[in-house]
């Protein structure tokens, strides 16, 4: 897997239950010697919750990248003219901003990045995480994948048997793919049975 000197815009959303799991990867990107620049929706910045005070992960990805984040529209609208990036990729991915890059509603740094990315002709690799992806955000989740340019962390039901319509990428495969999707392909199975991949072996 070769991400040595790429840079990768890595967009974090709000599914704070979430970020204890993508930040090893943040992590074994810097390492692969990948430059990651971090792309902050408010959510991250903004809101105190179970998992975390509001900024508390933010700062310590910042401190792992070594990079200060994008946090606002006019902060990310450059990456498009100048090409920062090779790869944009958003874990995790919420169902509110799934719909909203459905539809073209770039209204918050993360997705205002990923057009940026589009529009330079790049991949755009998404990391589910949504209660819902089983149910009304199964239309936006197949519209994406159908878009070009559009990748997905591989992902399955969580908990079928407590949250039916619950889907997660897997995101100890993000590495995997991004390397795909720099490559111009979808890493295959796209489609786990995530939930085996949590219990005790």
């Amino acid at each position: 897997m070769e991400l040595k000197g790429k840079t990768i815009g890595f967009g974090i959303t709000g599914s704070h239950c979430t970020y204890e799991e993508i930040f090893p990867e943040v992590k074994r990107l810097v390492n692969l010697g990948a430059t990651v620049i971090p792309v902050f929706s408010n959510a991250v910045l903004h809101t105190d919750t179970r998992f975390g005070e509001a900024g508390a992960w933010a700062k310590k990805i910042e401190e792992v990248t070594g990079q200060k984040a994008i946090s606002t529209i006019p902060e990310a609208e450059p990456l498009g003219p100048s090409k920062r990036l090779d790869v944009m990729l958003i874990a995790p991915c919420t169902a509110s901003s799934l719909s909203r890059l459905a539809q073209a509603n770039t209204d918050s740094a993360v997705l205002m990045a990923a057009k940026s990315t589009l529009r330079n002709d790049r991949p755009v690799v998404l990391g589910i995480s949504t209660n819902d992806g089983l149910g009304l955000s199964m239309y936006n989740i197949a519209r994406l994948m159908n878009t070009k340019n559009i990748y997905f962390v591989p992902f399955g039901q969580d908990a079928p048997h407590v949250k039916i319509n619950s889907l997660v990428s897997l995101m100890r495969l993000i590495p995997e793919t991004l390397a795909a999707a720099l490559d111009g392909h979808q890493l295959q199975p796209v489609l786990l049975e995530r939930w085996r991949e949590q219990r005790p072996s």
